[in-house]
């Protein structure tokens, strides 16, 4: 047995507010290895692989919060982060350029956040404000049989209500070879692989004309926004330059260039429908 059989188990789920042909073009500008599964209408799961985060020298819950940033950095469906290890536990939740916040609890359960983390996640979740309040109440409170992954693990079954269903073997406190080898055999699972530039821009095409961004593609309107996210995006890419922390940079990059990408595929899409005659 090695020494790290001792240690805490320690994983992280992205859980996704929209469908896979949503997600994938964001996830595969993070450039980490990582599953990507259907997880419920409306939702999927992006399970990344243990070494996706150990090289970034960061804590899981910055990484968690990174990521769960630049997933939704042109697009407004909301991601929820949940991540374990031996410092605790704990979620974040982003919607597009609104404040990523987040919630810790430490190993033995113990509250340590903000309530205003709670709040973002019922209001970006759309989660019943009575019912599902309550339920999520009752996780910031003292429970000494309630360790950090047992609390987790009941964040995720308050995210069932809302139609989550992450299948079985990929439970939140596993460790995260247990949680990729789960995933793997899932139905629809497929592995998020950076294609090359080219290959993205065809993909997030082909999602647009599937209807998913709908009006926001074409026109004026839709040449504005691919512009303004183009400009933004490259401004994040330089701004990521001088970035103190080496995780910040590679949040902010891979910001950028989900800008520049969803930007660049407004106007090409705009471009390719006028050649049609707005077909």
């Amino acid at each position: 047995m090695s020494a790290t059989d001792h240690l805490p188990a320690s994983g992280l789920l992205l859980l996704c507010r929209a469908a896979p042909d949503r997600v994938r073009p964001a996830a595969q500008l993070l450039r980490r290895p990582m599953l990507l599964a259907p997880a419920g209408e409306g939702w999927s799961v992006l399970v990344p692989a243990a070494e996706s985060w150990r090289d970034t020298g960061t804590h899981l819950a910055a990484v968690a919060g990174d990521w769960a940033h630049a997933l939704t950095a042109a697009d407004n469906w909301p991601v929820v982060g949940l991540w374990w290890d031996a410092d605790g536990a704990g979620f974040v939740v982003a919607a597009g350029f609104r404040r990523t916040v987040g919630h810790t609890w430490l190993p033995d359960g113990t509250p340590l956040g903000e309530e205003e983390a709670l709040t973002a996640l019922r209001a970006r979740l759309g989660l019943d404000p009575v019912l599902d309040g309550a339920a999520l109440d009752r996780l910031t409170r003292p429970d000494a049989e309630a360790d950090g992954a047992a609390r987790v693990l009941g964040l995720a079954a308050v995210l069932s209500r809302a139609g989550l269903r992450l299948g079985p073997g990929v439970v939140p406190g596993l460790a995260a070879g247990r949680l990729c080898e789960a995933a793997g055999v899932l139905p629809g699972a497929e592995p998020v692989d950076w294609p090359g530039w080219r290959a993205a821009v065809c993909g997030g095409l082909g999602a647009a004309e599937r209807g998913v961004l709908g009006a926001w593609t074409r026109g004026p309107r839709g040449r504005a926004l691919g512009a303004a996210e183009v400009a933004a995006g490259v401004a994040l890419l330089a701004w990521s330059r001088s970035a103190s922390r080496c995780g910040a940079r590679r949040a902010w990059r891979a910001a950028g260039g989900v800008l520049v990408a969803d930007g660049a595929l407004s106007l090409l899409y705009d471009r390719w429908r006028a050649g049609r005659g707005g077909s």
